[in-house]
């Protein structure tokens, strides 16, 4: 793997991984776009540099992980759906991700979700004192959970658009829905990356550190600017733009793989 290359897979990891569009079908694209081999160092370099995209949720939030107790255990109670799922299914998992169709398919379905997610799930205050949700109860947490194994079980939902698909069928704001999604990230991504690392460790030579370092910063980076943008617009506009989008990529992917161009996991 090139320096070039591996710009270019940060800053798609950056760009996509807590926005709802898929990182995965944006990193086929990007991969079949200048030619990246699916080797082994690929898949682990992919996987690995969301960390840096991670470190950026710290960075942006870091006051919400000093307020209380609960903050922590409202993301292991919306953390446990998508452990089961992993561990019961991880094999059907894993036959899913080798399928470009249903990444594709996923992107165009979820995209049609999100184009009228506004207008089905309104930003009306619930009957709480007339105050909108900010801070989802255990409850919430936990279905917005299960919403998060969506993503898992089809490849292509994009985890964050499941999560605050999630957060808003709870009446969270739409702000208060994507932050939450963010949190939620953070220790299914984290302990995809240390599972990806213990597996593969052997796999790192002396050489790759460097490459692996800059590709973390270039996702934190990234993954900075991302959010917070991304916050501000979707509390303003809210997902019809996002849905579009996901469709006329996932229409992309679908007219690519009828044109018989390679496109593979990395």
């Amino acid at each position: 793997m090139t320096y070039w290359q591996a710009l270019l897979l940060a800053i798609v990891e950056g760009l996509t991984e807590f926005l709802p569009i898929s990182s995965t079908g944006h990193m086929i694209i990007a991969s079949a776009l200048v030619g990246i081999e699916p080797t082994a160092f690929t898949k682990l370099y992919s996987v690995v540099i969301q960390l840096g995209a991670i470190a950026s949720v710290f960075v942006v939030y870091w006051r919400r992980f000093f307020q209380s107790l609960d903050f922590y255990f409202k993301l292991i109670v919306g953390s446990l759906p998508v452990i089961v799922v992993g561990l019961l299914l991880d094999d059907f998992i894993d036959q899913l991700l080798g399928s470009v169709a249903v990444i594709a398919t996923a992107l165009l379905l979820g995209g049609i979700v999100l184009m009228f997610i506004d207008k089905w799930l309104p930003q009306t205050p619930p009957q709480e004192g007339g105050h909108p949700v900010t801070t989802p109860s255990y409850r919430q947490s936990f279905i917005i959970g299960v919403f998060q194994c969506l993503a898992v079980l089809l490849p292509g939902t994009s985890r964050s658009a499941a999560t605050i698909i999630g957060g808003l069928t709870q009446r969270l704001t739409r702000q208060s829905a994507a932050e939450f999604s963010f949190f939620l990230a953070l220790p299914a991504m984290a302990g995809a990356t240390v599972l990806k690392v213990y597996k593969n460790f052997h796999l790192i030579q002396a050489q790759d550190i460097k490459i692996i370092l800059f590709g973390n910063v270039v996702a934190f980076v990234v993954a900075l600017l991302a959010i917070r943008l991304f916050v501000g617009f979707v509390a303003k506009y809210g997902f019809r733009a996002f849905g579009i989008y996901r469709i006329i990529v996932g229409g992309l992917l679908l007219i690519m793989l009828a044109l018989g161009i390679d496109l593979r996991l990395i």
